[in-house]
């Protein structure tokens, strides 16, 4: 374990983001501690202030833009559609997220833990909890489009609680997800205080592969099942009649949806290779400097995928907006044409009503000879 925690700490300190997931403590290095550690060499400097820029940028980048989703989605919130509560699922989760950005950047430059065993456990696990929190938000809007096609009314009847009740119930699980490396880190003060998870390299590795699995592997398969028996009906629709086509939800919605979530894969994916490769294979054949150099492209990639989203939210809000007037004019026109139709039912039962009470007022019977018909 003694060996264990060392590479930990050399990785950690000189070469990776701060998060549990990005330590990679299997990678072993032909370097001492000195050697990894070192910021004195001009090389590292330009590395270390390279990748602190470039995250700083993207921090400022994607906090304001995440911000402003959260307030439109909030104030469209208030007077309309209740799918605007996964957007803002989407858009909270990548707030947290790039809202680690500062202690990462500082903890590059000091080279070491300053924000204590709190900050430990919150900020690494922030990592698990809003990856999988976003792409659990993206099944489930996967979800909705799909039965939306295959039962729009059902779709319709969901109110904004019951999406409430969901966007509470996928942070919970998410939660859970988290709990073993919310629990199984700590700071351990040495000659550097650093954040270090407790448990052995085995269980490491189950962790990181049901992790992969849950944020990953299960809900990619989901998705792609989904998205295929879309396609597949659509094609279907495009084949067979117009009129169905348009009674369809709008293609362009569900198209921006699946944007979102294959640039979640693009941004996760690299950062996943990585990371199992690391696990399964000891010792990984990389230099430190490439490994250095791997450990910032996927940082970079996985921040990059919340300075991103918010543009494509901002697409999958107009869109959605069309769809909703679309829809609203379509109900409108199917109301107007069924209260005419009782209008004019309504008049023409009273025409006929009252032209049969006239024809009957106006018919005297002739008098019969020999008949009194008064009382």
């Amino acid at each position: 374990m003694e060996g264990t925690v060392s590479s930990i700490v050399r990785v950690a300190t000189n070469t990776e983001k701060g998060s549990p997931l990005r330590l990679n403590p299997n990678i072993s290095y032909n370097t001492t501690w000195d050697g990894a550690t070192a910021a004195s060499s001009v090389e590292d400097i330009i590395a270390t202030c390279t990748i602190g820029t470039i995250l700083s940028i993207m921090c400022i980048i994607g906090v304001t833009g995440n911000v402003y989703t959260l307030v439109v989605m909030c104030h469209y919130l208030r007077y309309s559609a209740s799918m605007y509560i996964y957007i803002i699922n989407l858009a909270l989760a990548d707030l947290l997220y790039l809202l680690t950005i500062p202690f990462i950047v500082g903890t590059y430059f000091i080279q070491e833990w300053y924000f204590g065993d709190a900050g430990c456990r919150i900020l690494f696990s922030l990592d698990f909890l809003t990856m999988h929190a976003s792409i659990f938000t993206l099944m489930v809007m996967s979800t909705e489009r799909y039965f939306a096609v295959l039962k729009p009314l059902d779709t319709v009847k969901r109110s904004k609680s019951y999406r409430k009740a969901i966007a509470i119930a996928i942070w919970v699980v998410s939660l859970l997800l988290t709990l073993p490396m919310l629990i199984m880190i700590q700071l351990v003060q040495g000659d550097k205080r650093m954040c270090l998870p407790t448990w052995s390299k085995l269980s490491y590795k189950i962790y990181i592969t049901i992790l992969f699995c849950t944020s990953i592997v299960g809900p990619g398969v989901i998705i792609g099942y989904l998205y295929i028996k879309l396609a597949k009906t659509y094609w279907v629709s495009q084949t067979t009649s117009l009129k169905e086509t348009k009674r369809l939800p709008n293609q362009k919605v569900l198209y921006l949806i699946f944007t979102i979530v294959l640039v979640f894969w693009a941004c996760f994916l690299p950062f996943w290779i990585w990371q199992l490769l690391s696990q399964y294979y000891e010792p990984f054949p990389v230099s430190q400097k490439a490994g250095r150099n791997i450990n910032y492209l996927t940082t970079c990639l996985t921040y990059s995928n919340s300075c991103i989203n918010p543009f494509l939210y901002t697409l999958l809000t107009k869109n959605y907006k069309e769809y909703l007037r679309n829809r609203q004019r379509s109900f409108n026109s199917s109301s107007n044409y069924f209260q005419r139709r009782n209008r004019f039912q309504r008049i023409s039962g009273r025409s006929l009503s009252t032209s049969s009470q006239h024809y009957t007022e106006t018919f005297v019977l002739p008098p019969i000879s020999g008949v009194n018909i008064s009382p």
